[in-house]
Order: structure tokens, then C-alpha cells, then sequence
């Protein structure tokens, strides 16, 4: 019978120093990869803009809101107010970036959101010293479309009970007066 050599296993030693530069080599990967989303700018509220005026005037801001109204169009340019909830602000575009917006706020739909970069003017000289921002682009964050209004079925019976009572004091009125 033949005997098998005794084979000494040695443990894989971790070295200090190796660990360390994993350690910041992943660290470096994830912090290229997060990168993009760290830079993004955040939009800016119409009254951060309104409030701050001097400091943003003549700067690239982003802005995010409804389209609200109609779409105004002057030659190769377009105006459009956006609202953000708070107040609404006019954005000076070419017609190409409005192409993407199909839906205006009103009563019977919701406007497109869109995060627009533009110039920033808090009175601007081209527009008769008006705010506004000169959009450069814009991306459409959330789609608009129409709102079917439903009639509430409590209002439409007190509507029909006020014009019972109405009708019944008009009848009374016009039979005292006889």
C-alpha cells in the first residue's frame, strides 16, 4: 500500500495593502458611475427665481413646470408660460422645442411637465423688460392629457332641491301679487 504525500495547505493570506486598494478601486468605480446624477442641476422654483433675481440674471437655470394657455407662436419662436404650482414664468423658444409639447394646461386637460435649461432675465431688454427665461432645451418630464369632469351626484341634487325652492317662491310671489 502505497502512502500519499502529505501536501501542506497554505491559507491565502490578505494582505493589508491589497485590501486597501480594492477598497478605494471600487470606491472610485461607483463614484464615476454615480457622477452624472450628481451633477445634474436641480430646477429651481419660480420663487427662488423671483426672489433671487439679480443673482440668477443672465445665468443658465433649469426650470420645471405645466405648460399652462396657449402656445404663442412669433415667426421662428414661441412663447409658453410654465407653471410650477406656485407662479407661472414665460419661456422665449425656437418652434423645434415646442414640437414635443402636445398638451396645454386648461380646464379640460393637464399640461405637459417639462424641465426646461434656458438664460435667465430678470428684465429682459428683447421682451420689453419683462422675466423670462431663453430656453435652450427642454425635456418633457411627465405627458399631459385630457380630464374628463364628472358631475357630482350630491351637487346636482341640491341644484335640483335649490330650483324646487326657487320655483316654488317665484310661484308664490307672482300669486300674491294677483
Amino acid at each position: 500500500m502505497m502512502r500519499k504525500p502529505k501536501v501542506k495547505r497554505q491559507k491565502a493570506k490578505v494582505h493589508n495593502n491589497d485590501f486597501i486598494f480594492y477598497f478605494y478601486l471600487v470606491l472610485l468605480t461607483f463614484s464615476f458611475l454615480l457622477l452624472p446624477f450628481i451633477c445634474s442641476a436641480q430646477p429651481l422654483s419660480s420663487t427662488e427665481l423671483i426672489k433671487n433675481a439679480r443673482q440668477y440674471d443672465g445665468k443658465t437655470v433649469v426650470y420645471e413646470g405645466e405648460v399652462i394657455g396657449d402656445i404663442m407662436r412669433r415667426g421662428d419662436y414661441a412663447w409658453i408660460n410654465v407653471n410650477d404650482g406656485e407662479n407661472a414664468i414665460g419661456i422665449w423658444l425656437p418652434n423645434s422645442l415646442v414640437k414635443e409639447t402636445s398638451y396645454t394646461g386648461s380646464y379640460k386637460s393637464k399640461g405637459d411637465v417639462l424641465e426646461i435649461t434656458g438664460i435667465f432675465h430678470r428684465a429682459c431688454t428683447e421682451h420689453g423688460g419683462d422675466l423670462d427665461i431663453h430656453g435652450q432645451a427642454i425635456r418633457k418630464t411627465s405627458p399631459g392629457r385630457q380630464i374628463q369632469e364628472r358631475l357630482n351626484p350630491g351637487k346636482r341634487s341640491l341644484a335640483i332641491i335649490l330650483l324646487g325652492i326657487l320655483s316654488l317662491v317665484w310661484i308664490s310671489t307672482l300669486l300674491k301679487r294677483k
